[in-house]
Order: C-alpha cells, then sequence, then structure tokens
C-alpha cells in the first residue's frame, strides 16, 4: 500500500516526492547497513571510503533503477553506459563485497519502489550479521607464520612439531632452507689482505604456517621453544586480516 501511494501508479516518470522518499530510504537503510558493519567488524582500522561507498553506492542504484523505470530501451542504454566504466577496485573481503552487494541491493530496490522488501531485507540482513558476531564463526583465527633456525647437524624437527601439535590446531610445514653453506668468514689485517678463513656455520631453517588453539598460551608456547637446545633464531608472526578494498 505504501508503495502504491508513493509511486501514484506511475514508475515511467515518478514524481519529486516520490524521488526524494526513494533517496531518503536508501540513505537510512544503507546507514544501518554501515552501522552494522562497523559494529560487527573486528579489527583497529576502518575504511572509512568503504564505509562511504555502501551508503552512496545504494543512492546511486536507486537513482540507476529510477532512471530506468519500465523502460526496455532506457534499461539497455544504461547497460552500454555503464559498461564504459572500468571498475578495478578490488575487494580482497569476502565480508565486505557481502556488505557491498546488501548496500546495491537496498538501492535497487528503493530504487524500483519495493519499500517493503527493502526495509525487510535490510533488517534481516543486518540481524544476521549481528547474530555471526556472537557465533563462533566470528572466532579470531590465530594464523601465523612460525620460523626457526637450528643448526644443521642438530636434529631438532621431531622435538619441534611435538610441541606445535600440542599448542596448534592446525600446522604444516612450508619451507626448509640452508643457509651459510658456502660463506666463510674472513680476517683481514690492517692493509685489507686475508690472513684467516673458517666456514661459518650451517643452519637450517624452518617456516611453519600454524593456527594457536588460544591466545592466552601464545607466550608459553614460544618459551617452550626457547627452552629447546641450541636454537639460532625463532620469529613467530601472524598475519592480519586484509583490508585492502
Amino acid at each position: 500500500m505504501f508503495e502504491f501511494l508513493i509511486t501514484q501508479s506511475n514508475t515511467e516518470n515518478p514524481t519529486a516526492i516520490s524521488i526524494t522518499i526513494t533517496v531518503l530510504f536508501s540513505f537510512f537503510l544503507s546507514s544501518l547497513i554501515v552501522i552494522t558493519y562497523d559494529y560487527t567488524t573486528k579489527g583497529v582500522q576502518r575504511p572509512i571510503h568503504f564505509l562511504q561507498s555502501m551508503v552512496l553506492i545504494s543512492i546511486v542504484a536507486a537513482t540507476v533503477m529510477q532512471a530506468i523505470g519500465d523502460s526496455l530501451a532506457r534499461g539497455l542504454g544504461m547497460l552500454g553506459a555503464l559498461a564504459i566504466i572500468r571498475f578495478r577496485t578490488v575487494l580482497n573481503n569476502p565480508r565486505n563485497m557481502a556488505f557491498m552487494f546488501a548496500a546495491l541491493a537496498t538501492g535497487i530496490a528503493c530504487g524500483v519502489f519495493g519499500f517493503t522488501i527493502a526495509f525487510i531485507g535490510t533488517g534481516g540482513f543486518c540481524l544476521a550479521a549481528i547474530i555471526l558476531r556472537f557465533s563462533p564463526f566470528n572466532a579470531q583465527q590465530l594464523v601465523g607464520t612460525l620460523k626457526i633456525e637450528i643448526p644443521l647437524e642438530n636434529q631438532l624437527e621431531e622435538e619441534i612439531e611435538a610441541i606445535i601439535k600440542r599448542y596448534a590446531k592446525r600446522s604444516e610445514l612450508t619451507q626448509v632452507r640452508f643457509l651459510n653453506l658456502r660463506k666463510t668468514e674472513k680476517t683481514k689485517d690492517l692493509e685489507g689482505n686475508i690472513i684467516a678463513e673458517k666456514p661459518l656455520e650451517h643452519i637450517k631453517e624452518l617456516n611453519y604456517l600454524i593456527r594457536l588453539e588460544n591466545e592466552t598460551e601464545r607466550a608459553q608456547f614460544i618459551a617452550e621453544l626457547e627452552q629447546l637446545p641450541n636454537i639460532r633464531d625463532l620469529r613467530l608472526r601472524f598475519e592480519n586480516e586484509a583490508i585492502n578494498l
């Protein structure tokens, strides 16, 4: 009933009042999507340009749908015009893509005067995002890379992997490197002449991709690895969630 009163049974040439209400509705509903995204997204950084884009693209989608109306010729012309534009922005995070599509769908629904569909669809999407925030699917994954350097002659791989299995939910040996195999340490006199030369210690570098069970056990995990004899270097680096847009 509300959609019928707004459009006045004329979607080919909508009135100024219906256009204004459509823009306001798309702005309001897309703002709810942005607020939900900000509330349910982990991490410190917030891509402000992405938040603004969700609101603006909803209004643009509503405007495009109103401009097309029920005209097939307008639709084909708009399709040809949009084909000229090269959209090169890449959304590396699938969740960001879902929110962008939600904003687009809201704008399209408002543009065809489907305000009930837009309101219920946006409400359902925001509610689902909030529920997923408190579900086990939103648990932070401690995925990182572990680099350990040990002497080549020492056989510590089994002890290292035993400690990793106790603390990591999943682990994978991704790379093994052999360092200083042909390198030597040179001693020179005051004139720069080499007076002594001895080979450097041969090092084996192990690189693991791990997923820890519990963040609170991270310090204990590192402490046990450091207690192993002849550890030359130990580095643990966690991957941050991609925010490139």
